[in-house]
């Protein structure tokens, strides 16, 4: 069954060969995850639906953090001084400056480049 699996498969394994800019592993997407697969032992306790939600969203958005060479902690501080001033506000376009990728963003959570 693996074989023929395979077998079918070909043309999208094939890929890589084709474009140098898709890798030949998956081992960045593995190694972005491994750190929540060994901590989901530790998260039993997220036993509804509305929990393993929130929980995905606060994932989520730090290793966001982390793809965009941000200190996650100083960007969860950031996030969570400036949303609350927003919450009556009905125009939600400034999200567009908390955006990781966002040139207004500032520069105390970022990471030096070395």
């Amino acid at each position: 069954k693996g074989l023929q699996y395979s077998i079918n498969q070909e043309q999208y394994l094939r890929v890589f060969l084709e474009d140098g800019e898709v890798p030949m592993d998956n081992n960045a997407a593995e190694q972005s995850i491994r750190g929540f697969c060994i901590g989901k032992k530790n998260w039993v306790m997220i036993d509804t639906i509305s929990g393993a939600k929130a929980s995905a969203i606060a994932y989520s958005i730090a290793e966001t953090a982390k793809a965009n060479n941000l200190k996650t902690y100083e960007y969860f501080k950031h996030l969570l001084t400036v949303i609350p001033e927003h919450l009556d506000d009905t125009d939600r376009s400034f999200m567009d400056k908390l955006l990781p990728w966002s040139d207004e963003f500032p520069s105390e959570c970022r990471k030096s480049v070395k």
